[in-house]
């Protein structure tokens, strides 16, 4: 199954891609073959960076899932200054562009802030790229209370970011919470008495595998 955001992209790319391997038959020409097995192979990364693999979550209501596939880069007590204005701990995952690049809610709850930043394309691995990139910030409050911000950045190749939470909705933990388009990362920040379950370098997977515990 492919992610709504990419279905005009793959369409697009499909119908110029078996038009330029049409054509190719009607001409003689070197590496014809390797030509088309080349373009065989573009619609290949294209599918795969769209694709959208179901995840079954079942957690409890004090664990914080994974919001994105990727591999964990930072894990450290920072200052958040833009909706806490005060100490967080921050648990960054980047994503490769092989990675699947859906944004999945970390926790059930209510959308309390929800906000889209415009900014630089930064690499997504920069320490500025949280707060100078394209980013979205949205925090999300769990049934006890306890409330929970995730950062969506934009990288050097990912030209825009989807964001589908809305200010005053209750979401579903593991639930589809938007798209980031090539190469990005998504920053969390928890409190400071969270259990962190994860270790720098981990690969983790969007809505199984457990970030931490609140």
């Amino acid at each position: 199954m492919f992610h709504k955001e990419g279905h005009k992209i793959i369409l697009i790319t499909f119908s110029l891609i078996v038009i330029l391997i049409l054509l190719l038959d009607y001409f003689s020409i070197e590496y014809k073959m390797q030509i088309q097995l080349f373009l065989i192979g573009q619609l290949i990364i294209v599918l795969q960076f769209f694709r959208n693999p179901k995840r079954i979550t079942s957690f409890g209501n004090n664990h914080v899932v994974s919001p994105v596939d990727g591999k964990v880069v930072v894990i450290e007590e920072v200052y958040e200054p833009e909706y806490f204005k005060d100490m967080r701990i921050q648990v960054s995952i980047f994503m490769s562009p092989i990675n699947v690049h859906v944004t999945r809610y970390p926790v059930s709850g209510e959308v309390l802030f929800s906000k889209y930043h415009p900014g630089k394309y930064l690499v997504a691995w920069h320490p500025k790229s949280s707060t100078e990139n394209e980013r979205t910030t949205i925090v999300l409050k769990n049934e006890s209370s306890v409330e929970v911000l995730y950062r969506q950045i934009a990288g050097a190749l990912a030209r825009r970011i989807v964001n589908y939470a809305k200010t005053t909705s209750t979401v579903q933990q593991g639930e589809d919470a938007g798209f980031i388009k090539f190469g990005s990362r998504v920053d969390l920040f928890l409190p400071l008495n969270t259990k962190i379950n994860v270790k720098i370098n981990q690969k983790v997977n969007g809505a199984e595998d457990i970030i931490a515990v609140l």
